[in-house]
């Protein structure tokens, strides 16, 4: 018979890439507290580079839009899942899908713990009159909390950042951080899922011309943001693309020898975090009391829009809602103000180049 220590922990994180990044400082800490127990991890198949450092994660890619599409598509992601030896489920993600995959893993009486998302707290911060403006649980915590319900107390105390990759002469991304040796490496993330969160492009080129005279910066974006990127690469000498020519886990060996990351509030700077890069965060219509902040980054790395002027902010928990006389309200981080907190940052750093 099979022992039950010899079964797997079953973690659901689908969503947005910045969300399932969120989940590596928390396995870290729960595999120094159980190194010895196996964790079943389904999410988006693209986000596999992310855990490649665990040994005891078995991932599992999906995609609802062609393999598991509609209620059918949940059946059979149910049925081969359940023949996998699942002793618990922690739901990390809490939606319909997820919600769905839950109650027929309890029909077969298993045990099953969801995220709380702390949603009336998140509405109290949000709302316009009568705002609690208090910093929300970080979602690091939540995660943890749904394995502490499980019986796995985790513990982010116990977080530790594994070793630098280290990178073959020949490889590509060797190549790239072979350039410029004697700068620091700044990446930029300039973009992110809604207007509310990203900061006008024309202050970001203020930026990036700037920082680029003493700096080598890799542009990171996707999609509709590669031709601006492009765009950037091609004005500026030390700026360079590093979205069109580097898969992800290749970016993710690159991240790791950055000297620091400029992000909005968006997966590169979660990537980054989880790099033990220092992240610089600028913030618009969220704000870090939200619970998104990257990890083990202080709130000193966090510019925000003043909100004795703009007193609604945070509109939104995901930066989709920009209300009326706010349309500018992003523009009031000076670019100035951002240049500056990256160079005092920058001195506290040491290369890392490979």
């Amino acid at each position: 018979m099979t022992q039950k220590k010899d079964k797997s922990i079953l973690v659901f994180r689908f969503s947005s890439l910045g969300d399932i990044a969120m989940t590596i400082p928390v396995l870290r800490s729960f595999f120094n507290t159980y190194p010895d127990q196996k964790i079943i991890f389904v999410s988006r198949s693209f986000v596999e580079p992310l855990f490649k450092e665990f040994q005891n994660v078995e991932f599992i890619g999906v995609d609802f839009r062609a393999d598991y599409k509609g209620v059918k598509g949940l059946l059979k992601l149910f049925s081969r899942l359940r023949k996998k030896k699942i002793k618990s489920v922690a739901d990390l993600h809490n939606v319909l899908r997820t919600q769905v995959l839950n109650f027929l893993f309890k029909l077969t009486f298993t045990k099953v713990q969801k995220i709380n998302k702390g949603r009336s707290e998140r509405k109290r911060l949000i709302r316009k009159k009568n705002k609690n403006f208090k910093p929300l649980t970080p979602v690091h915590y939540r995660y943890c909390d749904v394995f502490r319900r499980l019986g796995y107390p985790v513990d982010l105390a116990n977080h530790e950042y594994p070793v630098k990759p280290f990178l073959d002469q020949d490889s590509d991304e060797q190549r790239l951080l072979s350039r410029n040796k004697e700068k620091k490496i700044i990446g930029i993330a300039p973009f992110a899922s809604f207007n509310g969160k990203t900061y006008p492009l024309d202050l970001i080129q203020n930026v990036i011309a700037y920082l680029q005279k003493d700096h080598t910066i890799y542009l990171l974006g996707g999609g509709d943001e590669l031709k601006q990127i492009e765009v950037w690469d091609k004005a500026y000498d030390n700026v360079i693309d590093i979205s069109k020519n580097f898969n992800l886990r290749k970016q993710l060996n690159i991240i790791n020898y950055m000297d620091l990351m400029i992000s909005m509030d968006s997966a590169n700077g979660h990537l980054a975090a989880n790099c033990e890069v220092p992240v610089l965060t600028v913030w618009g219509m969220t704000h870090p009391f939200c619970g998104f902040a990257p990890f083990d980054q202080g709130i000193e790395n966090s510019i925000t829009i003043d909100r004795n002027y703009y007193p609604h902010i945070p509109t939104s928990i995901y930066g989709n809602k920009i209300p009326k006389g706010y349309e500018n309200a992003f523009r009031s981080i000076e670019p100035k103000e951002v240049i500056e907190k990256a160079l005092e940052i920058l001195k506290l750093t040491t290369p890392h180049h490979n």
